[in-house]
């Protein structure tokens, strides 16, 4: 039988598994969100993909066998908290497909750093002491992952929805027993692994063990620290060049993490630090409180990434903490985790209320705490860690923009958010809010939020975001500390709907807990400009978008002349559904992209990934007037019918 892969949205693996989307790739081919008929569930799917169909007979067998080792070895960690769980491997057209925990809401490591900028080093420990508890597994287990990277550890929410509290391993498709005989999967160039990430002694060809794991590891966290590996260059031959010839770059913002990575990054493997040696050395790091042999002086943990003084106790900010936020684009993922389009910006012109979403092509152009670790007696300290690790995971939960005005002295407030704030009254769900930032800079400062009643948008009165939900505490101080990490979690999959917004946590000020309800509001703003309107259901059915920034995924489109898009249910008669975004450059004009905004769409979102039938439907796209002045160049892809007729409720 010949082998080929089998791709596409709406295709059926094995008789059983309903491919729903792309969530990523890798050296192997892709992996799949899927539906899993039999049991009602989601999985993860790692296909097989040849990109040549010339390629060797003997290349493809020993791609294919290495898929079905990595089923066989990552299944014999299955009872392992940190290493993702494969629960089956099937065949399908003559090849291997692997059936994989999908773990909702992951984000992988070196995608976590890019978005959002190094972590602190003590947030580096705990990721590492997850890593190293499922090494270690492996280890005792004869099984060597021989790839670890940041690109191969998850982060994902926990049971608590705390985010990024769950820290998995995966990838195990070059590893190896190598005690058992087992045949080693080596591509032609003799080097197996990721340049810039294997140890030295892999790259000069000597047998893997596990000191060579732990060298990886310790340049994933030196990556995860620093925001670069130790011996990343412009090439990959030049990083494997670097690796086993120079010393990695000395770090500037490792703090108490940088002795630990010098020893993990020995050429030598006999003087680098052993698994047991790393594991205490983390662990203080983590808690400093936990048990020991030998009694240590405090460390100084180091810099911190921006986040991670937002909102901490003891702070001495006088207002709020400002940092970076995420944007709500699903990454390639954020997630790992899903896919989609990365961060697309759109805003709307202030000056110009009476601009209507523009679809492409038209040419009016008027209108507009981690689950607790492993149980084995070997880690007693990991337990310990993973428990106080909460808090410094929350950290994270500051990546986005948070406002907790605060009196000094113990003054009291004006006003239940505090006096830079403004507001008089304590938000209610659906506000639509205006902010005013200090020098007009956006998500620079405190800004002054009024609520419009109307939510209209009206001329002069441009809508900023919305509230769209509240977390509550027992405390100011539970507050504090607790609620921007809760509201990113809880906006986390409304924001994921959107092109262009970022979360804005409000945390009432201690005079004010109480006549705040005692709770968190928790809003969605533009990222780049107004979102003139109402947001997700709270936009009524039948009304015209005044610009493409409130346009969500899965948004069903009338499109009416002199480029107007309405709003209408999904369940009848529509024109066109929205289905993801993308962006085109800055040098592009607004009457240019509606000559290429189509294109665009149909490579960048292209309706087959979605389940339409290429013959019957095709892409389309829509601009705003508005938010292309803001330089966001912003496109909302859709689909529609090839010969223009309306789509039904029943189609995908």
């Amino acid at each position: 039988m010949a082998l080929r892969a089998s791709s596409g949205a709406g295709r059926v693996v094995a008789g059983r598994y309903v491919l729903l989307h792309r969530l990523g790739r890798g050296g192997m081919g892709h992996v799949w969100l899927a539906h899993d008929q039999r049991l009602a569930c989601e999985v993860a799917l790692k296909e097989i993909v040849f990109h040549d169909p010339a390629e060797p007979g003997q290349e493809r067998e020993t791609r294919v066998a290495r898929a079905r080792a990595e089923a066989r070895h990552a299944a014999g960690l299955r009872d392992h908290p940190h290493v993702v769980t494969v629960h089956d491997v099937v065949e399908h057209e003559g090849l291997p497909w692997i059936v994989m925990e999908y773990a909702a809401g992951a984000v992988d490591l070196r995608e976590l750093v890019a978005r959002r900028g190094p972590l602190a080093p003590a947030e580096c420990a705990r990721i590492g002491l997850a890593v190293l508890d499922a090494l270690a597994t492996g280890h005792e287990r004869g099984i060597l992952h021989r790839d670890v990277k940041p690109a191969n550890i998850l982060l994902a929410p926990d049971l608590t929805g705390t985010p990024y509290g769950r820290v998995l391993l995966t990838d195990y498709g070059i590893s190896v027993q190598p005690d058992t005989g087992e045949t080693r999967y080596t591509m032609a160039s003799g080097v197996v692994g990721t340049a810039g990430w294997l140890a030295p002694e892999r790259a000069t060809g000597s047998p893997a063990t596990p000191a060579a794991d732990l060298f990886s590891l310790g340049c994933t966290l030196y990556h995860g620290v620093e925001g670069r590996g130790p011996f990343e260059r412009e090439s990959p031959l030049a990083s494997i060049a670097a690796v086993v010839t120079e010393e990695p770059r000395r770090p500037a913002r490792a703090g108490a993490l940088g002795p630990v990575l010098r020893g993990l990054l020995e050429k030598d493997p006999g003087r680098r630090t052993s698994a047991r040696v790393l594991e205490a050395e983390l662990s203080r790091l983590v808690t400093p409180q936990a048990e020991s042999s030998y009694t240590r002086p405090p460390t100084d943990l180091g810099s911190q990434p921006p986040w991670a003084t937002s909102g901490r106790p003891g702070s001495t900010t006088g207002t709020a903490a400002s940092t970076t936020g995420p944007t709500a684009a699903a990454g390639p993922t954020d997630v790992s985790g899903p896919t989609g389009a990365a961060d697309p910006a759109g805003a709307a012109d202030p000056a110009d209320p009476t601009a209507r979403a523009v679809p492409a092509g038209r040419t009016d152009p008027a209108a507009a705490g981690p689950v607790p670790a492993h149980q084995r007696p070997r880690h007693p300290v990991l337990r310990a860690a993973v428990a106080v690790g909460l808090g410094v995971v929350l950290a994270l939960g500051g990546a986005w923009y948070a406002l907790a005005d605060r009196t000094g002295d113990g003054g009291a407030a004006t006003a239940p958010y505090g006096d830079a704030v403004g507001l008089a009254e304590p938000l209610e769900r659906g506000d639509c809010v205006r902010a005013v930032w200090p020098g007009g800079r956006r998500f620079s400062g405190v800004p002054r939020l009024g609520v419009e009643p109307a939510c209209t948008g009206a001329a002069g009165r441009e809508v900023d975001g919305q509230v769209v939900g509240f977390v509550g505490a027992s405390s100011a101080e539970e507050a504090r500390e607790l609620g921007p990490a809760r509201c990113e979690e809880s906006t986390r999959e409304f924001r994921g709907r959107l092109a262009a917004v970022r979360p804005l946590a409000v945390v009432p000020v201690p005079d004010g807990f109480e006549e705040a309800g005692r709770r968190t509001a928790c809003l969605v703003l533009g990222a780049h400009g107004p979102v003139y309107g109402p947001l997700g259901d709270r936009r009524p059915f039948g009304t015209a978008f005044a610009d493409t920034a409130p346009m969500q995924r899965r948004d069903c489109l009338d499109a009416r002349p002199g480029r107007r898009a309405l709003l209408v249910p999904c369940g009848g008669r529509y024109d066109e559904q929205v289905l993801g975004f993308t962006r085109l450059g800055q040098d592009v004009t607004l009457a240019g992209a509606r000559g290429v905004s189509d294109a665009a769409c149909a490579r960048d979102v292209p309706p087959r990934d979605y389940g339409f039938d290429p013959s019957v439907h095709e892409a389309g796209s829509w601009t705003g007037e508005r938010s292309w002045e803001t330089g966001a160049r912003v496109v909302v892809c859709t689909v529609k019918r090839r010969n223009g007729g309306t789509m039904e409720g029943t189609e995908p």
